[in-house]
C-alpha cells in the first residue's frame, strides 16, 4: 500500500485518487485553493447559482464507470441525469433556426432538410458516417489506452476517410482540415459550415487548421447524447468528492505545493509552501504545464509530444445573467448563436484581428429550480471562446449580451444583474497561463493536438487532467484519472480498459 501525493483537486485528480484508494493505496490530495473541482466551480448570489465550468455532460459512461468501480452507489443514485431535448437550438447568422434532437441522427437529418434545404440532411448524414469511421479508428488509442510509445503513428495517420473530389484538369482533392470538410463534403452552405465549425471553435481549435479527425467532436455529441445534471455540473464534482471521502482519500486545502521532491532518480514526495516535506512513493500532478515546470526547477519531464503551447491556447469569457421572469415553457436547454462574420471571428481568435461585433455564443437556459430563487426568475449562462490572454472590457461584455439577445428575447429588460468570468478568473482557478482551456486530443496534425503521456519521464511522477493524455473536457479528465490509476496499480504493462 503506497502513499500517493496528488497535486490539485480537479476532476481528473479526484477520479484518480478514488480509484487508487479502492486499489489499497493512500492518496493525499494537496489543493492550493479552499475548494475542490478545479474548473468545475459555482457562483452563488441572491438565490441564483451558476456553474463556472461546463454546463452539460457528454459521455456520462466515463463517470458511471468511476462510480461502479469505486463503490456500491451508482452515478444515477447520487445525481440526477436528464438527456436534454432538443440537444441544441442553432441560430445562424442569416436568422435561420433549427432544433437538433438528442442522439437521433435521422432526426438531425430531417431538421437540417427543413432548415437548410433538401439534401442538407443527407450530406450531414454521409459526413457522420465517415466521422464514425474516424471514431472507430481512433477511440482506443486516444481515449482508452495510455499514449503509445510510438505516438508518431497517431500524429501521422489521419483516421478520417475523406472523400476524393475530382476537379477539371487538376488532381483529386481531399479534405485534410475541418474547414475543408465543410467546403468539399458539405457543399459549402454557410449554415452547415457554421454547424460543423462551431464544434472546433467551442473546443478552442481553429477549423482552418484542425485536422479532419476533429469530425469525432460532432460525432460524439450526436451519437452519445447531451446530458444535464440536476443541480448543475457542480453536483457531479460534489459526488466525486464525496466518493473520495468514502474511500478515505485525505484532502488538504490551502496547501500549495512548491516543489516535487526527487530522490534516487524518482519522484519521492512534495514540498509545501510552509517548507514542510510530504514523502510519497508516487506523485500525481493535476496541474497545467507551466505549473508543473515550476515544481521541477526547469526539468522537462513531459516527453517529446509536440503539444500546443499553453500560451497559445484560447480561453473562455462567460457572463452569468440573473433575470426576472420565468423561463418560458419549451425553451431549449442550450442555444448556439452563430457569429455574424465567420472570417472576422477566426481572425480575432487565431490571429490579430479585432473583436467581431457579435461572436459565436453558447447560451444555457437550464430551467433547474435549484439554480434560481423561485419560479419567477431565470438563470442564464453565456459562453464565448476568446483569444489567449484576452483582457475583457465592457465592450466585450456588451458583444456577448448582443449575441445572447438572439436567444433570449427581451433580455436587457429582464436583466437584474450579471457576473463576468474572465480568462484571468480561469487562470486563478486552474493555474493555466492566460486562462487557457485544453482541447481534447486528436489524431493527425503532426501530433500538435495530442497531449503528453500520463507517465512522465521522471519515474514515479504521473500527469492527470486536461493537460495530459487524453486532453481537455470533463469526460477526458475522468479518462485520464482511470489511466493514471491503472499505470500505478498495474505498472507500465497496463494497456487500458478492456
Amino acid at each position: 500500500m503506497a502513499r500517493i501525493a496528488v497535486i490539485g483537486a480537479g476532476m481528473g485528480a479526484m477520479a484518480a485518487a478514488a480509484r487508487l484508494a479502492v486499489a489499497g493505496h493512500r492518496p493525499v490530495v494537496f489543493e492550493r485553493a479552499s475548494a475542490y473541482g478545479g474548473a468545475v466551480g459555482r457562483i452563488e448570489r441572491d438565490g441564483f447559482a451558476f456553474d463556472t465550468g461546463p454546463g452539460l455532460l457528454h459521455l456520462p459512461a466515463v463517470y458511471r464507470d468511476l462510480f461502479v468501480k469505486t463503490g456500491k452507489e451508482s452515478l444515477e443514485d447520487l445525481v440526477g441525469l436528464t438527456q436534454v431535448e432538443p440537444a441544441v437550438r442553432h441560430v445562424f447568422a442569416d436568422g435561420t433556426t433549427t432544433d437538433l434532437p438528442n442522439a437521433r441522427r435521422a432526426g438531425v437529418a430531417e431538421a437540417l432538410d427543413t432548415a437548410v434545404g433538401a439534401g442538407a440532411g443527407a450530406r450531414w448524414s454521409a459526413f457522420m458516417d465517415r466521422a464514425r469511421e474516424a471514431w472507430d479508428r481512433s477511440r482506443r488509442p486516444l481515449l482508452e489506452e495510455p499514449l503509445w510509445p510510438n505516438w508518431q503513428v497517431l500524429a501521422e495517420r489521419e483516421p478520417y476517410p475523406a472523400v476524393a473530389h475530382k476537379r477539371l484538369l487538376r488532381k483529386e482533392r481531399v479534405a485534410t482540415t475541418l474547414a475543408e470538410i465543410g467546403t468539399l463534403e458539405l457543399g459549402g452552405d454557410p449554415r452547415l459550415v457554421a454547424l460543423l465549425e462551431q464544434y472546433a471553435v467551442a473546443a478552442g481549435l481553429d477549423p482552418r487548421t484542425a485536422p479532419a479527425s476533429a469530425a469525432v467532436l460532432p460525432y460524439m455529441e450526436q451519437t452519445f447524447g447531451t446530458w444535464a445534471v440536476g443541480g448543475g455540473l457542480r453536483a457531479l464534482a460534489d459526488a466525486v468528492y464525496a466518493r473520495c471521502l468514502e474511500r478515505k482519500v485525505e484532502f488538504r486545502f490551502g496547501a500549495a505545493v512548491t516543489r516535487i521532491v526527487e530522490k534516487d532518480g524518482r519522484a519521492a514526495g512534495v514540498e509545501l509552501m510552509d517548507g514542510s516535506v510530504e514523502d510519497a512513493e508516487f506523485v500525481v500532478a493535476g496541474v497545467a504545464p507551466s505549473v508543473l515546470d515550476g515544481l521541477l526547477a526547469g526539468r522537462a519531464v513531459r516527453g517529446e509530444v509536440p503539444a500546443q503551447s499553453e500560451a497559445a491556447v484560447p480561453s473562455r469569457l462567460t457572463v452569468h445573467l440573473a433575470l426576472r421572469g420565468a423561463r418560458p415553457e419549451g425553451t431549449p436547454h442550450r442555444t448556439v448563436v452563430h457569429g455574424a462574420d465567420r472570417d472576422a471571428e477566426l481572425a480575432w481568435l487565431f490571429g490579430d484581428g479585432p473583436r467581431p461585433a457579435r461572436p459565436t455564443a453558447a447560451v444555457l437556459r437550464t430551467g433547474d429550480p435549484s439554480q434560481v430563487p423561485d419560479a419567477d426568475h431565470e438563470a442564464v449562462t453565456v459562453t464565448v471562446t476568446v483569444p489567449p490572454h484576452a483582457r475583457v472590457a465592457e465592450a466585450d461584455v456588451e458583444a456577448v449580451l448582443s449575441a445572447a439577445e438572439r436567444a433570449v428575447p427581451g433580455l436587457r429588460d429582464r436583466l437584474l444583474w450579471h457576473e463576468v468570468r474572465t480568462p484571468q478568473d480561469i487562470a486563478e482557478a486552474t493555474g493555466a497561463a492566460g486562462g487557457a482551456v485544453p482541447a481534447p486530443a486528436l489524431a493527425a496534425a503532426r501530433g500538435r493536438l495530442l497531449h503528453p503521456a500520463n507517465a512522465t519521464e521522471l519515474p514515479g511522477l504521473f500527469a492527470v487532467g486536461g493537460w495530459s493524455h487524453p486532453g481537455g473536457g470533463l469526460p477526458h479528465a475522468g479518462m485520464s484519472g482511470a489511466l493514471v490509476a491503472g499505470l500505478i496499480v498495474e505498472g507500465p504493462e497496463f494497456r487500458g480498459s478492456q
